[in-house]
Formats: C-alpha cells, structure tokens, sequence
C-alpha cells in the first residue's frame, strides 16, 4: 500500500475535531424525515439460533434507492444554499450514494453529473437514471470509485459545481448516523453489539457517535470486504493510505481510501483490527492487530473483515432464508456474524445483536458467480486440469475411478490434439461434502490420469475459470 498526500479536508489520525454529535444526527433526522422511510428492523430467529443471542436485521435495504445512502445525500442536498442548488452538484459513488443524489436532485429540482466507475452493475446505473430522470447526467469512468472521485473533482474544480462527497462530510455522516437512532428507538435501547459495514467509513462513523453518544459501554463491529481492507490499514499505518489494488466485487464497500473523518473518529475510539497478509509485517501497528473473530469488549470498536465467497454464502442464506435480496455489501455484517465468537462477549442469550443489511441494489445477473464463489468458499467446487490419453474410454475411467458417488462434474472443456497421444481437459467438480476433497485427491493420485489441482488466488486458476 502506498501512502499519498492528504487532502485539505483530512486530519491527523487521532484527533477528533470532526466529530459529528447526536444533535446534528437528531437535526439530520428532521431533515430528512418526508424523503426516507423509516426501515424495520426485525428480529432473526435463524441467526439468533446459531450464535445464541437475540440478533436483528436493520433492513435499510427497503429504502426507497433500496441502501442507507439517501439519508447522507438528502442531508447534504437539503443545506445547500439557493447558488449551490444553482450551480448544480457533482458526486461519485459505487451506485448506492450516487441513488440518494440522484433522487434529491429531482425532489429539489438540482442539476448533476454523478460519476460511477465502469464496473458498477447495469441495475445501479439504471436505478440512477431512474430517479434523477432529466436532473441526473450519469458519466461511467474508471474501475474503482477512487478513480471516478477524482474524475468527478476535476468536474468540480472545472465547473464551480458543488461536491456532494459520499462518505467524508460531516453532514453526510450525520445522515447516515440517523440509522442508529432509529435503532435505538425501536430496540428501546442500544445494542449490546452493533455491526456496521465499512466501505468509505461515513456509517459506521455515524451510527457509531450516535450509539457511543448514547452509551459508552457498547459494543462496534466494523467489517469491510478481505479485499478491500482501508480503514484497517489506515488504523495501522497511523493515518489514511491508498490501497494498491481491491477487489471490486463487493462494490458498494471496495475504497481504496478510506475517509479522514472516519480514520480520526476510529482511532480516536481506540479501534482494534484483525489480523490481515496486508500488514502483517508492519514493525510498528499503530494500533492492536488481533486475531480473526475477535469481539470487542464493552465499549470497544474493532475492524474485522470477512472474504467475498463468505459474503456471498451470506447473500445466498440471507435470500434463502429470509427472503432479502442482498448486494454484496448489504450482507457484510451477516457473513461477520458467522465468524466471530459471540460466547466471548458473555452476556448470555438475551444480549443483542444489531446487524445492518446495508442495501439490496443486487444485479440478477451477478448470481451465477455468487454462486461460484459461495461454494468455492465453502469447499464444494474445485477445479483441476486433468491429462487424459486420447484412447476410447478415457473419459469413462475418469468418472468409474476417480469421481465419487456424491461428486458431480459441472464443467469440462477439451479440445482433441491429432498429433498428440494426450490431451489437457478443465474439469470443475462439485462435492457432495467438503470433507469428499482428500478422499477425491487419494483417487486421483491412483489413478493413471495426471490430474493438476487449481488453487484459487493463483494466475493460472483466474486465468482458466
């Protein structure tokens, strides 16, 4: 990871001079109220029964841009002057901020441009035109929402337009903090345990200066995507850093940098992380690196992180289950829920758990990989290349000797080779079990076939599948 000058905007890690306080989170709340919906939050008894403790969903996924952002965006948008609304707005975002934009612009009759980068889901982009309508230019640029922020600034330094920042204002935050009063207000209490998704940092930083505004001995969870981990690596390095490369399938939290406001606010609460490859051989953390599916203590912040075919079982059980169509992002705090230890925090079964499903702006096309990733992760699918003689009856030994009854084969490309006496075939195979891997492998290894294993993560694996 590379560190780059800070902006104008960001302060030293640590000091708190930009922090948002309940009465601007209650005044965002009045600000707000005839534009957003105020979003259930129910009761799970399918992941109360498997952790032990009373857990709730925060369904801001209902909203009507289906996530949480148009409570920031409509904040922001509801203070401008009459010559900001003058001369227009200009925002970027993964999809989610730029819904919340683009629907303030047309209740407010506001001209903008909304940059989102190349790779943000056609539903997203629809949506966008959807509810801005004639307000709303959408420009796609860029792979990353960092690359289309600096693309929209440009707009801004060009133009005279005013920025409408997704996650690093203030007032942005104080919108996203009206999350957690609504909690509050409808648990009757804070939580014992409140989990956050963490893409740019504007609602954990939020809901978590109301929460701890409210009552010092709660507890924060925040999560980010394992690919995308920059408010972690801010939290070690001592200040905010610029991710290398992400990976961008969890769009709506894949920032490369996280905002100021929020490395200040996390690690003026002490905030801890887990342990990560990105900064495992940092000298000197600024902050504790502890080990995965640590809680924190009463009154404790801790940045986590969970891995994207985790989030996508997440999204399938949630669907499954539940019923919810999640994005990527919106199921980060249930795919954490699954990995920590909840018994730590010794409250016993009546402690509470909020979990925020931060939006449902999901591509139907996107669940044939969400569904290959969940069951990579979850050791089902795996892949080899496998040398088969080109004879009669190779392929039937293949499925006789080494397939199990319970295995099934989902993919195989081959091409004949006529001056050859062998030919490499890409078998995927599919486990009734994921204990049938070594069983699989003991087969291979007897039989005459030279079969290769892919491992995920490596360049011949994502080359090839």
């Amino acid at each position: 990871m590379n560190e780059v000058q800070t902006t104008t905007s960001e302060q030293a890690i640590g000091q708190t001079g930009a922090a948002i306080s309940i009465d601007e989170i209650t005044a965002a709340g009045i600000r707000i109220a005839d534009a957003v919906v105020r979003t259930p939050l129910e009761y799970s008894a399918r992941l109360s029964g498997r952790v032990g403790a009373q857990v709730y969903l925060k369904r801001e996924d209902l909203q009507s841009v289906r996530s949480y952002k148009i409570r920031g965006a409509y904040n922001v948008m509801a203070q401008l002057t009459d010559d900001e609304r003058a001369r227009g707005v200009v925002a970027a975002s993964a999809g989610n901020h730029a819904q919340g934009v683009a629907y303030a612009c047309r209740a407010m009759n506001i001209r903008g441009r909304i940059y989102v980068p190349t790779t943000t889901p056609k539903q997203k982009c629809d949506r966008i035109r959807w509810h801005g309508g004639e307000f709303v230019e959408l420009i796609r640029v860029g792979d990353t929402f960092d690359a289309a922020a600096a693309a929209a600034q440009n707009d801004v330094i060009s133009t005279g337009a005013v920025w409408i920042h997704a996650f690093d204002d203030p007032r942005t935050i104080a919108g996203q903090g009206t999350i957690a009063a609504e909690i509050v207000e409808q648990l009757g209490r804070v939580p014992d345990l409140m989990i956050s998704p963490v893409g740019g940092g504007g609602c954990i930083t939020g809901t978590t200066a109301l929460l701890r505004g409210t009552d010092s001995a709660v507890r924060i969870l925040g999560v980010e995507p394992t690919g995308a981990v920059s408010l972690a690596a801010a939290l070690v390095a001592g200040h905010p850093v610029t991710l290398d490369t992400i990976d961008s399938f969890v769009d709506g939290a894949a920032v490369k940098r996280i905002g100021a406001i929020c490395a200040a606010e996390m690690a003026a609460a002490g905030a801890t992380v887990a342990e990560h490859p990105l900064y495992a051989g940092d000298p000197s953390p600024a902050t504790a690196i502890l080990p995965a599916g640590t809680v924190p203590p009463a009154g404790g912040v801790h940045i986590t992180h969970v891995d994207e075919g985790a989030i996508c079982s997440a999204m399938l059980e949630l669907y499954q289950n539940e019923g919810i169509i999640a994005e990527p992002a919106g199921a980060l705090t249930t795919a954490a829920l699954a990995e920590i230890d909840v018994a730590a925090m010794d409250l016993g079964p009546d402690a509470t758990i909020v979990c925020l499903v931060s939006g449902g702006n999901n591509d139907v096309s996107r669940y044939g990989e969400i569904i290959e990733r969940s069951l990579v992760h979850r050791g089902l699918k795996h892949y080899f290349l496998v040398n088969f003689p080109q004879e009669p009856g190779a392929l039937r030994r293949f499925l006789d000797e080494v397939l199990g009854p319970d295995d099934d084969v989902t993919l195989f490309e081959y091409v004949k080779r006529n001056n050859r006496e062998i030919g490499a075939a890409l078998v995927g195979i599919e486990l009734g079990a994921p204990d049938g891997l070594d069983p699989l492998l003991d087969r291979m290894d007897r039989s005459r076939l030279n079969c290769q294993r892919l491992h995920p993560g490596t360049p011949e694996y994502e080359f090839l599948t």
